[in-house]
């Protein structure tokens, strides 16, 4: 009691304030304050940085899109996250300002509706949008709305943060209320705003019918205690999309929650963490695919040197790895046909598809033992044309050369072209080569795993190899 008080006194003292949950729920914070669009005023690349960190240099006009900032103020709460229970309110009353970042269709009238929030990814302490990298292109063709949410203060307060990148642009930003905080536990709080800010409308003048928090590795992880212990409190978003990462979910959530794995992340410890798919939950993984593959990492090497100075290991045989980095699957294809099925789910009712395990022989191993065909390609698992008809080896799993034995490594997977012997043996024709491809990308289309233009894609892109020929 003497502590609690004393707790009570000093919170007081500091001007925050501590309550039950129910008093700090997210909805019953004051609304956020938003402020934009921020004007640009350098083109990207400029050495004034007057434009968004990390804007996108993707060509967006062709597909009718716009990129805008926003900054988002407020005061969020802090919580408790308990494993697999609801958490606490501890203080509230901590002055934050954020910012958003949107891209949408330039005509509201195009939109489909859905706004994909992404947690940005902080693990190389500055903002980096994974899941923007590999869904871009389906998100923008399908009339997605993203916005990328500066949650952590990593991404803000660090010395590769917002605030050192352009004073001019960011030195108003703060998710420490001043220093007083100095972990992320505004974190929970500042995204469930984010949500409410764009129900409002107040962001670009436009309230989406569906939003999807979404975020890979890194933010995977914080999105699972938050799907875990916070957004139970107060639930904003539709459905959360974790990917490549984050606990064990609750089975008792109501807010439905889609996880996948890619073939590292289930064989680094997802594997163990399997659970039953449910009315509210599903869970897919992905033969083949790594944690960071070859199209998200072409997808954000320009833009990431062009802002951070860095790209990571270079993709192929020149990366400091055993085997050439970057599985080539196109993880992506699924994450597209994910998206979909959660706006399915979440309007009409429609249940995605199970989706298959890979075949894990050994659990007490680390990595874990999956069983592997001659071509040391997993077994089981959704399967893509590029793994179950392969023209190369795609794993989820790499080493790197000693010394730089690290974690980029083992994360990026590995590419192994087939030689010309292996690839007569398996497809003496390109007819045969043609033929397997559209059967098993017919089957992927008819099971759930792939969207019709990615369906389309692989197939096109078969007919346009020399194998078999």
């Amino acid at each position: 009691m003497i502590l609690r008080a004393l707790t009570a006194m000093a919170l007081l003292a500091s001007g925050l304030t501590t309550a039950s949950p129910t008093d700090l729920s997210p909805a019953a914070n004051p609304a956020p304050t938003v402020t934009g669009p921020i004007t640009v005023t350098s083109p990207p690349g400029d050495p004034s940085r007057g434009y968004p960190f990390m804007s996108t240099d993707r060509d967006l006009r062709r597909y009718g899109y716009i990129e805008e900032e926003y900054f988002l103020a407020g005061e969020a709460t802090r919580y408790t996250t308990p494993d697999q229970a609801t958490g606490e309110a501890i203080s509230s009353g901590h002055a934050y300002r954020t910012r958003l970042v949107v891209r949408r269709p330039a005509n509201p009238k195009k939109s489909n509706g859905t706004a994909v929030v992404e947690w940005y990814n902080v693990t190389n302490n500055f903002d980096v949008e994974v899941m923007w990298n590999r869904s871009w292109e389906h998100l923008v063709s399908s009339g997605y709305t993203w916005v990328g949410v500066s949650a952590q203060r990593n991404g803000v307060n660090s010395p590769t943060g917002l605030r050192a990148w352009s004073p001019n642009r960011y030195g108003t930003l703060d998710l420490t209320d001043g220093g007083t905080v100095t972990d992320d536990s505004l974190s929970y709080d500042v995204f469930s705003q984010a949500a409410i800010a764009l129900k409002s409308g107040a962001v670009a003048r436009w309230r989406p019918q569906t939003l999807i928090a979404t975020g890979q590795s890194q933010s995977a992880s914080r999105l699972a205690i938050y799907a875990n212990s916070v957004h139970p409190i107060a639930p904003v978003y539709d459905a959360i999309a974790i990917v490549d990462g984050g606990v064990t979910i609750r089975p008792d959530l109501t807010t439905k929650i889609f996880k996948t794995a890619s073939e590292y992340d289930v064989i680094n410890g997802q594997g163990n963490r399997r659970q039953p798919d449910t009315t509210t939950f599903r869970f897919w993984e992905i033969a083949g695919a790594s944690h960071s593959d070859r199209q998200a990492f072409l997808a954000n090497s320009a833009v990431r040197l062009r802002d951070a100075g860095v790209t990571g290991p270079l993709a192929g045989p020149t990366a400091p790895c055993v085997a050439p980095a970057r599985s080539n699957a196109p993880y992506h294809y699924v994450l597209n046909a994910m998206f979909d099925h959660i706006v399915r789910w979440t309007r009409q009712g429609i249940p995605p598809p199970s989706g298959p395990q890979l075949t894990i022989t050994d659990f007490t191993t680390t990595p874990l033992t999956v069983s592997r065909d001659p071509y040391q390609l997993a077994r089981g698992g959704i399967r893509l044309a590029a793994v179950d008809v392969p023209i190369e080896r795609n794993t989820g799993w790499n080493v790197g050369l000693a010394p730089a034995n690290d974690s980029s490594c083992r994360q990026s997977g590995s590419w192994v072209p087939f030689d010309r012997t292996t690839l007569d043996r398996l497809y003496p024709s390109h007819r045969t080569y043609l033929t397997a491809v559209r059967a098993v990308t017919e089957q992927n289309l008819r099971d759930g795993f792939i969207t019709v233009r990615d369906a389309l894609s692989t197939i096109r892109a078969a007919q346009r190899t020399q194998i078999g020929r």
